[in-house]
């Protein structure tokens, strides 16, 4: 079985505020981050790994998805445990979100979802960053006309 490793992070400047994913998949040397709009730290962290499943399956195909493991590395510890079935999803705005990765799970062989130390999640988190600043002063460059 093919083992595939994608760091995911999400970001929001303020919470809500102007909102960024990040993902790294390590294993296809990929990296991508995209403004999300307006929403919730959360929010952001669950679209990370929407987007990361996605992508990983459009990059290697349905075939091959279906042999691969996946392990999922994140620094939020919320997400994680939730993934994990350790805590309830109580936030009605992440319920749909959960469910849309769970039936993405579908798609593979295997998915893990690990926590990691922001430290080790630094280039999922710059991704983020970036899209932030990127979307930050498109909207900037908006209000000057």
């Amino acid at each position: 079985m093919e083992q595939i490793v994608m760091y995911s992070d999400g970001g929001s400047r303020g919470n809500p505020g102007p909102s960024a994913l990040g993902v790294y998949i390590e294993t296809l040397g990929k990296r991508y981050g995209e403004p999300l709009g307006i929403r919730t730290n959360n929010e952001a962290e669950y679209a990370a790994i929407v987007f990361g499943l996605k992508k990983i399956k459009a990059l290697v195909g349905k075939d091959r998805a279906k042999r691969s493991s996946v392990e999922c590395r994140m620094d939020s510890e919320l997400a994680c445990k939730q993934l994990n079935h350790e805590y309830k999803i109580e936030n009605a705005k992440l319920q749909p979100l959960f469910l849309e990765v769970w039936n993405l799970m579908l798609d593979f062989a295997e998915v893990r979802f690990v926590h990691v130390r922001r430290e080790k999640n630094t280039v999922a988190d710059a991704c983020a960053n970036e899209a932030m600043d990127r979307a930050m002063g498109k909207v900037a460059q908006e209000n000057l006309f």
